[in-house]
């Protein structure tokens, strides 16, 4: 997270890091953020140290994160009955996007578009929780499967093998 990479090493690197990540451009960094370009080139040239408020809209560019929105990877069938929306969790509203997802690959395209769109942070698959985790710099939290739906399906499956 280029918030928390700022505080390890200088910002000049952290910056050209965060940019390289996101493939983007200073020119797009300086739009997004409404910075003069001049200002980021002088940063990244190392001919001047930046402000807070630039610091502020430079990290409000890169991490522009809703953290009333949460993301959901999963397979269509499942996002379906999970529905999207809005829910109240203790007396505040928590807006929930579903991304499809039925292969690996689409899966990592979904956990960068949901960081992209500014999510708070991401619910997936046990299987999927550890890539996704070193993809996306926003909070990961898996779905531990019931045991009830292991013996549904095992249920299921038996009746199909027999």
């Amino acid at each position: 997270m280029f918030s928390r990479s700022i505080f390890r090493k200088d910002f000049k690197s952290a910056l050209e890091e965060a940019l390289d990540r996101r493939h983007m451009s200073l020119k797009e960094l300086a739009e997004l953020a409404g910075i003069p370009p001049a200002t980021l080139y002088k940063i990244t040239s190392g001919e001047r140290d930046p402000r807070l408020s630039t610091v502020r809209a430079i990290v409000q560019a890169l991490e522009p994160y809703d953290q009333d929105m949460i993301a959901i990877i999963a397979a269509k069938f499942l996002l379906d009955e999970i529905g999207a929306g809005t829910i109240e969790v203790n007396g505040r509203k928590i807006r929930i996007k579903g991304y499809t997802a039925n292969t690996m690959e689409d899966c990592i395209v979904a956990a960068v578009k949901a960081e992209k769109e500014g999510a708070g942070g991401i619910i997936c698959a046990p299987i999927l929780a550890t890539l996704i985790e070193r993809i996306v710099d926003i909070p990961v939290v898996i779905v531990k499967p019931d045991t009830s739906t292991f013996q549904e399906a095992i249920d299921t499956l038996s009746k199909r093998i027999e």
